[in-house]
């Protein structure tokens, strides 16, 4: 009576196994995880290709081991292999270097103190805080007419303020 597929590799498993995953233990460089991964990829493709379960011992270990190198090389080849590292806890996620976004900001606020209050007040409601020139309108008391020309004069008066201090050209 012959042995079924099922049969022949709980056979193959029993009789390789071991051996494999010490093979994959090493060419993982003892990444337990990974080996694990390999040898299970590796009895994946023997269930798959039912000549390796027809085979005598010698051969189908070779195949076994020859199949689990060529796993564990494609994915070191890979993108996916050099772009991945296994740690235990996330890694913390670089802070960006703030230093010159600081200083640019106490620029402009210098920049913004040399504003008439007009100015200043038309550049805040409608720069910092996003309003709309009827909000600053309303806001500020004045006529929106009069909100877009403190604004044109304004950002010319800042321009002119940031360049004198060396920000801008």
């Amino acid at each position: 009576m012959s042995e079924t597929p099922d049969q022949l590799m709980q056979a193959l498993h029993a009789e390789h196994a071991g051996a494999l995953w010490g093979f994959c233990l090493r060419l993982t460089g003892g990444d337990r995880a990974r080996a694990e991964d390999v040898v299970q990829e590796t009895l994946l493709r023997a269930w798959r290709s039912p000549k390796v379960l027809d085979q005598s011992g010698g051969s189908a270990r070779a195949w076994l081991f020859t199949v689990a190198r060529h796993i564990v090389v494609d994915e070191w080849r890979s993108a996916r292999n050099r772009h991945e590292l296994a740690v235990d806890e996330p890694p913390e996620l670089p802070t960006a270097d703030r230093t010159d976004q600081l200083l640019q900001s106490w620029l402009v606020a210098d920049a913004l103190a040399q504003l008439s209050p007009e100015h200043r007040a038309v550049l805040l409601e409608c720069y910092y805080r996003g309003r709309s020139v009827a909000e600053a309108a309303r806001i500020l008391e004045v006529p929106e007419g009069t909100v877009k020309s403190r604004t044109h004069y304004a950002l010319r008066a800042l321009r002119l303020a940031l360049q004198e201090m060396g920000v801008t050209s």
